[in-house]
């Protein structure tokens, strides 16, 4: 294949889990025929990565070339721009959640009144309840 008919394409990784290959998508906008609404097209193609240079999110432009596998028909031209990654500082968590979380915390804490006196008022009338019903019995 001649230099000036090779494509050129410009998408982003979404894949580099195989060696010396990652995974481009390539997403494009095209009219429907009929309805005439934009339909966004996607393509996932493979490409030839000899030095594992890609990361997922970076910018590439890749061009097509001979059959490199089954798959791959496309080489890395160049990285056009990198995705940006945060860095993430780990917190400990497991300090502040544990006591929580268990149940050795509820059972530290004291019940409150509230709920001592609803506990209590159903205790008496439950009482109050069988003494009318001994009462009867025994007349």
């Amino acid at each position: 294949m001649a230099k000036q008919m090779r494509k050129v394409r410009t998408g982003s990784v979404i894949g580099t889990g195989m060696d010396k290959t990652a995974v481009v998508e390539l997403i494009w906008k095209r009219r429907h025929p009929l309805y005439r609404k934009q339909m966004r097209r996607v393509t996932k193609l493979y490409l030839h990565d000899p030095e594992q240079q890609c990361r997922v999110g970076d910018l590439v432009k890749i061009e097509e070339t001979r059959p490199i596998s089954k798959t791959k028909h496309w080489r890395l031209l160049e990285i056009l721009q990198r995705k940006q990654i945060a860095e993430v500082q780990a917190i400990e968590l497991e300090g502040d959640i544990t006591p929580m979380m268990t149940g050795e915390a509820l059972a530290q804490t004291p019940p409150s009144a509230s709920s001592r006196a609803s506990e209590e008022s159903e205790i008496s009338s439950d009482v109050d309840e069988s003494d009318t019903v001994e009462e009867e019995l025994s007349e």
